[in-house]
Formats: C-alpha cells, sequence, structure tokens
C-alpha cells in the first residue's frame, strides 16, 4: 500500500517556516531527511519511498531558503542555524529520529546530533569536516555562475551536464522545474535565496567549518555512518582517516560509480546501505 504523504509547515524559533513532507506511522521510529546546498527535498524522492516502505515515518524537509521554506529575512543561513532548524522538527517527535544528511544537511546533522542532542542514529552522505577544497570550491563556482537565471529549461539541462557529466542528461528536462523558480520576468531560477549563495563560503571553507565540526564528531554519542561516493571529489580516503581520529566508531559504506550526489547517482546501493544501517541501529515496525 501506498503511503500517505502530506505536506507541513514547521516554524523556527526566528519565524522562518519550513516546508516539508510527512508519512508514515507517527508512533513508528522517525527519520529526517536534510538535503545539500542547492537541493530541494525532492532530491530525496527514492529515499523517502524505501524508508516508508520500511516501516519509519519520514520527515523530507527543504532547508530555509530552498525549495518552499522561506527565506531568512536576514540572510540566516549559517550551519549552526540550519541545526536548530532540524531540533524545531525533533521537538514535536515523541523520540529522538534517525538524521540523514547530505553534504550540507550533513553538516547540520552531525551539530544537531552532537550538541543538541536531536538524534538516535547519524547518516552523512559524502561529506566530512575537511572537504576537499577544489571539489568545494566547484560547487560554489556553480551556484554562482548564472545569477542572471535561465531563459530554457534546456538551457539549465545543458549547465547541468555541464557540471556533472557523469549522470546522463534526461531526455525530458521537465522534471528540473522542482529546482526552479520561474521569476516576473519570465527567466528561470535556481529554487534558492540569492543570499545563501553569497554566503555559500561561510558554511563550506576550512579552516571555520572543519574545525567546527570536528569539535561536534568528537561529541557524537550515536551510531553514524558516512556514505561517500568513490567518484566523489569532496570526501577522501585521508579526510575519512583524519574524520575517525575524531569519531573512532564511524562506520563506512562506499557506493561504486557515484559522485558527491550520491542517492541520484546510485539510488539501489544508497538505499540498501542506508536501510541495512538504519535496520541495525534504529529497527522499524514490521516493514509495509
Amino acid at each position: 500500500m501506498t503511503a500517505t504523504i502530506e505536506v507541513r509547515r514547521y516554524v523556527a524559533d526566528d519565524g522562518v517556516a519550513l516546508t516539508a513532507d510527512v508519512g508514515g506511522d507517527p508512533s513508528a521510529p522517525s527519520v529526517i531527511l536534510s538535503h545539500g546546498g542547492g537541493q530541494t527535498r525532492h532530491s530525496w524522492g527514492t529515499a523517502m519511498a524505501r524508508l516508508l516502505a520500511d516501516g519509519y515515518q519520514v520527515i523530507n524537509v527543504d532547508a530555509r531558503g530552498h525549495g518552499e521554506s522561506d527565506w531568512s529575512p536576514i540572510s540566516d543561513y549559517r550551519i549552526e542555524r540550519l541545526a536548530a532548524d532540524l531540533q524545531t522538527i525533533v521537538r514535536t517527535l515523541p523520540s529522538p529520529p534517525a538524521l540523514v544528511g547530505a553534504s550540507m544537511g550533513g553538516a547540520a546533522s552531525l551539530i544537531a546530533a552532537a550538541e543538541l542532542g536531536a538524534a538516535s542514529a547519524l547518516v552523512l552522505v559524502d561529506v566530512v569536516p575537511r572537504l576537499n577544497p577544489e571539489g568545494a570550491e566547484r560547487i560554489i563556482a556553480f551556484m554562482r555562475a548564472r545569477p542572471d537565471g535561465f531563459a530554457t529549461l534546456e538551457e539549465v539541462a545543458d549547465a547541468v551536464a555541464a557540471y556533472y557529466p557523469q549522470r546522463r542528461r534526461p531526455r525530458d528536462p521537465s522534471g528540473l522545474m522542482k529546482n526552479l523558480r520561474k521569476r516576473a520576468d519570465g527567466r528561470l531560477h535556481w529554487h534558492w535565496d540569492p543570499a545563501f549563495v553569497a554566503n555559500a563560503q561561510v558554511v563550506s571553507e576550512p579552516p571555520r567549518f572543519t574545525e567546527r565540526l570536528y569539535e561536534a564528531a568528537a561529541r557524537v554519542r550515536v551510531p553514524t555512518l558516512l556514505v561517500r561516493g568513490m567518484e566523489s571529489d569532496i570526501v577522501s580516503e585521508d579526510s575519512i582517516a583524519e574524520f575517525r581520529i575524531h569519531l573512532p566508531a564511524l562506520e563506512v559504506c562506499d557506493v561504486a560509480a557515484a559522485g558527491h550526489m550520491v542517492a541520484g547517482d546510485r539510488n539501489d546501493a544508497f538505499n540498501d546501505g542506508v536501510s541495512g544501517f538504519l535496520r541495525r541501529h534504529l529497527p522499524s515496525p514490521q516493514p509495509r
């Protein structure tokens, strides 16, 4: 039976409203999905379906400044603020959830799990405290590249294909509209607050980002899984080894033929890795 999914709004303590897709039994263990910078909750489509089928309640949220969530009126997109937004959602639940976060969402989830006591398990998707600076710069450059937007969906598809050639260019680019807004001038713009892009280096640039996350990692007391795309230009063997110094119990799931966008590159392998980890550490009732 297909789970019913409702759109829900959560209001953070600074008044910013967060939009989320919520499905599953409210009495079941919960999983909160947090996407990466520049993405929306739609990037978790197949992962959410798998977790619902596994018997979890799933909350799939647009980060502030992204998708259908509010933009911060003071452009507050600090990683600590994103972690506090997760805590806003956690407070509505009867018990701590598993936090699953990709890239930016993973960094926020790490802080929420370590410093806010907001998790019973933690999954980090292709993010570690010490990012490969070349990979991080490539992401920021892509996000800043078209402040004037695009005239057509074909232009958008061309830009994505040039940035991420590992992924097959879609024959029908209409699905990209989930990540776009059409402004009054008719041009298409990415579905995020331009102020977030202006401040992107604040949350991704060493050394502040690195030391901040290592401090958090040393305080993590819940089972933690790192899912790495083996073709990622963000996470390296050395960065994982360094991460383990601060978090010795870290588990790693390597996904072959996947880059930084692991869940989208290899849906089945990603979902199997996350599902297996959660079954061991946060078992759900009988799956559907």
